[in-house]
């Protein structure tokens, strides 16, 4: 089972935190207030915010740039996940990513079943990585932020989270592009 090994030191990392959504700004932004909340309350950095219009081109585009910044070590989006014609976030988020983490994914979904039931199969929440810097990509409800983040990110992002996590990996994630 997992657990959090108090011996080892706890290791903060930068996330970025874009909400996408045609309609709202920071006054009503709800899902990025409770990701920057609970980021800061596990003791990491919020690197950046921002709001995005629902287009896919300029998503890819703000997460490209956030990958080549050396200050971003995770950027979360929330909303645009869903099935409409302007959910575009994970398309956006897959032009993005080297890699992807399907079982970020499942995961969620899993998190999800066990509070909305059959709603979880409406979300196309995913992970990836691209230039060093994980992504995912979550539902922009409050709801479904907390959940990813109580229940994966929390976990994951914390170096002392055992058996593994994201953050040990964090300096092999781009040894490919060291190479000669």
């Amino acid at each position: 089972m997992s657990t959090i090994d108090e011996t080892i030191d706890f290791i903060p990392v930068r996330i970025a935190v874009l909400t996408v959504s045609d309609t709202r700004d920071l006054t009503q932004d709800r899902s990025g207030d409770v990701l920057v909340g609970r980021i800061e309350a596990a003791g990491h950095a919020v690197a950046a915010r921002q709001i995005i219009r629902d287009e896919r081109a300029d998503i890819a585009a703000l997460l490209r740039n956030w990958c080549a910044d050396a200050d971003i070590d995770v950027v979360i989006s929330a909303g645009g996940t869903g099935l409409t014609g302007r959910d575009v976030t994970v398309e956006a988020h897959r032009d993005v990513y080297e890699k992807e983490i399907d079982a970020f994914g499942t995961i969620f979904t899993i998190v999800s079943m066990n509070k909305i039931g059959t709603s979880a199969v409406q979300s196309r929440a995913t992970g990836g990585v691209a230039l060093g810097t994980y992504l995912f990509a979550l539902p922009g409800s409050p709801g479904a932020c907390k959940d990813a983040w109580d229940e994966i990110l929390l976990k994951q992002l914390d170096y002392r989270h055992r058996p593994c996590n994201f953050v040990e990996i964090m300096p092999r994630l781009d040894e490919h592009l060291k190479r000669k």
